[in-house]
């Protein structure tokens, strides 16, 4: 334990020192120039670095996956567009994408909506209440996705009748004389998709809980009592004074957990690996990759992936700068 303690502290250390030392070259060669070139050069010569790392790690992979995407499983030979139409009229990956889409639809919305009635609900209760009460609910952020997944596979654990139920929920409905259910096997109407989307609210209510109620806690209250004097009732002003207030953080928790629902892989790899009609682009890319290690399909899922994600970071952007321009 401290060998890999001292190894982490040596790493960061070296890094940093590195980072100084490539900085430190890069300003006395940007000295050396003569007269006006040097404050010219400078700020580009700095930035180099991590366009560098831009360039290396994010437009090259890129690139490169978008080219793939038009070869054989090999990536030994040019197949045109077959990658995208043996997907897009395969009738697994059309199920793939209405989960996708399943996803996007019901966890945002529900993410804000719930963090939003926690954030109010907590304020409500007092500062130690308050607390206590967001301290519970945001706990489950500090876990990782695979860690909250195994959790949850025994919450959702299933053995046939007769033998002892090591899950929660079965351990309730047997023990009140119902025969036990395997949860996550059951597809009819997408109803093992919905747990799983119940145990992704349970990482990220926390998340939203917290930026709305920091939102919320900035709203004037001059604007709130204004409403009450109006003779508003509290319905009204969360409804018409504090959430048009907040409006900007709302679209930003909303925008930010889309993203994270549509590239989601740990949840729904740990808990069913794509099975019994639960799975979702980011899995589908790695069964097509390191299952049937089809480069070529592999790559026009994640160019599809990408094409579906981009506009919305476009929007997030323009949203960001507009909200920076109205202050």
């Amino acid at each position: 334990m401290l060998i890999k303690i001292a190894n982490m502290i040596l790493t960061v250390l070296a890094g940093i020192g590195a980072a100084l030392v490539l900085f430190f070259i890069i300003n006395k060669l940007a000295e050396l120039l003569p007269g006006r070139w040097e404050d010219r050069v400078k700020p580009y010569v700095f930035i180099l670095p991590a366009f560098a790392a831009i360039t290396i790690y994010l437009l090259y992979p890129a690139v490169q996956t978008i080219i793939y995407s038009f070869a054989n499983s090999d990536s030994t030979e040019w197949v045109g567009l077959d990658n995208y139409t043996n997907l897009l009229t395969s009738n697994g990956f059309q199920q793939t994408l209405f989960n996708t889409v399943l996803w996007i639809v019901v966890a945002p919305a529900v993410t804000v909506l719930f963090g939003l009635m926690i954030a109010v609900l907590a304020d409500r209760l007092g500062p130690q209440g308050e607390k206590l009460s967001k301290t519970i609910i945001f706990l489950p952020m500090a876990i990782s996705a695979v860690g909250a997944a195994t959790v949850w596979r025994f919450i959702y654990a299933y053995a046939p009748e007769g033998q002892p139920q090591v899950g929660l929920q079965n351990a309730i409905i047997t023990g009140a004389g119902a025969s036990p259910i395997a949860w996550l096997e059951q597809n009819s109407f997408r109803i093992n998709t919905f747990f799983l989307i119940i145990m992704f609210l349970w990482t990220q209510i926390g998340f939203s809980m917290v930026l709305l109620s920091a939102a919320i806690k900035s709203v004037p209250t001059e604007t709130i009592e204004a409403g009450r004097i109006d003779g508003a009732t509290e319905r009204q002003i969360f409804g018409r004074v504090v959430v048009p207030q907040i409006w900007n953080t709302v679209i930003t928790v909303f925008i930010t957990v889309t993203i994270g629902v549509m590239k989601l892989f740990d949840i729904v790899y740990v808990m069913t690996n794509g099975n019994f009609n639960t799975n979702v682009i980011a899995v589908e890319f790695f069964n097509q990759l390191l299952t049937n290690f089809n480069t070529g399909a592999a790559a026009a899922v994640v160019v599809m992936l990408m094409i579906a994600v981009v506009p919305i970071m476009i929007y997030q952007v323009r949203h960001f700068r507009a909200e920076e321009a109205a202050r």
